[in-house]
Order: structure tokens, then sequence, then C-alpha cells
């Protein structure tokens, strides 16, 4: 059995550092590697619009690891809509980073390294950028639905790492899976405290106060499908990914910890052109 945990609460950073001692997430880390903690900046949007990742939510994560004496912290993250700093100041991390003395990256301006998955199903080669490929990763999503791969979470999060994004469309389900095999987080946490439904830019927010978290990112994005009343079988990149032996998307093999499933679930808005899009990927 997969342990993930759904932690509630009205404390951002205390149910973040709660979800991550569940699942002992520590374990996780390799020994005096840096750690990169990878937030969802879509665009430059306010948290609370149900788009982007809460400040709160990466605080409570840093605070986890530097309780744990994680030497070098950095949060990256590469906008596809906006200059990715601008997007850190409108969140809030930019203080957040100066207060626990993080390093604050923009993963659009680092040096690109293109490599080659294994056993790919679309995604031949890909550039991505170097910082990814030398840190641990803690990825770092928001709860939200998507209007092409039916949710994005935190294995949709490391396309933030890829340049040029556009090289990521069509058959993206496909090209999800297999970056993750280069980019598999560590850590998979998802911010729930204020989720967006409709689609992934709606600004439709639906405040849940809630963190789900795991070390088998894609149990943890079945479980946040599951949270907004989607079967985690209905998104093809966690079966792709599951296949390519990186985590498991069969809720029977996931053990929830904390809030129960059913305690938490709540049937999201799905934008109407789900359908019409959904062929891209």
């Amino acid at each position: 059995m997969v342990e993930v945990a759904i932690v509630k609460g009205e404390n951002p950073q205390t149910i973040t550092e709660n979800a991550l001692e569940m699942v002992e997430a520590e374990k996780a880390l390799v020994e005096n590697k840096p750690v990169l903690v990878k937030p969802n900046y879509l665009n430059a949007k306010h948290p609370s619009t149900g788009i982007t990742t809460d400040a709160r939510v990466v605080e409570g994560v840093i605070q986890y690891l530097r309780r744990r004496k994680v030497g070098e912290i950095i949060v990256g993250e590469g906008s596809g809509f906006a200059d990715t700093f601008e997007a850190f100041k409108v969140a809030g991390i930019d203080v957040m980073a100066e207060k626990w003395g993080v390093k604050l990256v923009d993963l659009n301006k680092d040096r690109f390294v293109e490599v080659s998955p294994s056993n790919p199903l679309a995604l031949e080669r890909v550039k991505v950028a170097e910082t990814a490929l030398k840190t641990t990763i803690i990825s770092v999503a928001k709860l939200k639905p998507h209007r092409i791969t039916t949710v994005t979470l935190s294995l949709k999060n490391m396309m933030g790492a890829v340049y040029p994004k556009g090289s990521m469309h069509f058959h993206l389900h496909k090209k999800i899976a297999d970056l993750a095999s280069i980019l598999k987080p560590s850590v998979a946490v998802i911010d729930g405290v204020i989720a967006g439904e409709g689609h992934e830019a709606s600004e439709s927010p639906v405040k849940m106060d809630l963190v789900i978290a795991g070390t088998d990112p894609v149990a943890v994005d079945s479980v946040g499908a599951a949270v907004m009343g989607v079967d985690p079988m209905e998104v093809k990149h966690l079966r792709y990914a599951e296949e390519k032996g990186l985590g498991t998307c069969d809720m029977k093999r996931i053990k929830i910890l904390g809030e129960p499933l059913e305690m938490v679930r709540r049937k999201f808005k799905r934008s109407i052109l789900t359908g019409i899009l959904s062929h891209l990927g």
C-alpha cells in the first residue's frame, strides 16, 4: 500500500507540515543534495483566485525541510504566461523566501539540457532546466482541473521546467508521463487551501482548507483527482505513468491518512471545453 495524507485545517503552514510528517517525506530526500521546491505559477494571479500555489503552503514545505536541517533549498518555477518573478511577487513568494533565506530561480532563464526519456511514449527528447536535473524535487501543485489533461497536479506541474513549453503540446498525456520519468518529484504536495474549479485558469476559487501529500506523485495526483470528483482512471497521464512504473493510480492500493476521502470529496465543475479539447492530450 502507498500512503497519501489529506490534512484539513485553518493554518496552511501547519497542515502542510503535518501532511509531510504523516508520510515521512524526509525518507524521500537525498542527503546533502539540494532541494527544488517547484510551485505552480501558470500566471501572475494571486493564489486566492484558485490558479496559483499558496505561498503559505510553500512556506510549510520549507519549515518542514529546515526542521530536518536541509541545507540548500531553492524555490524554482518557469511561468507559462507571466514574468516568473512578477508571479513570485504577487503570490508573496519573494517575501517568504527572504524570511527563510532560500534562493529563488526563474527556470525559464536557467541553463537547459537536452535529455531523452527511456522507452518514450511520445517525447523522444526534451530540454529541461539544469536546476531541476540536479536537485531533489518537491512538486507543490494547485488543486484544479484542466481542459486538456483533466487535472493539473504534481506531474503536469513539471512542465514549468521545460523549454519551450510548446514542445509538450499534442500527445500531452503521454509526454507528461515521459517527462515524469526524467523529472519525477520525490515528494508531491497539492495545495487545496483555495482550490480552483472550472479549468486551469478560470479564476473560480473553492475554499477547501486542505493539503494532500505523499512520496508517490502518481498516487498523490490520483487522490487529488478523486478529491475533485474525478476518477483517476479517467486521467490518461496517470495511467501511462503507472504503466511506466512511476507510481500507482489504483485507489485500492492507496492508503489515505488523515481525513477520509469521502469527508473532503467535492465534485468540481469542469469547463464545457474539456471534452472538445481533450483530443489534444
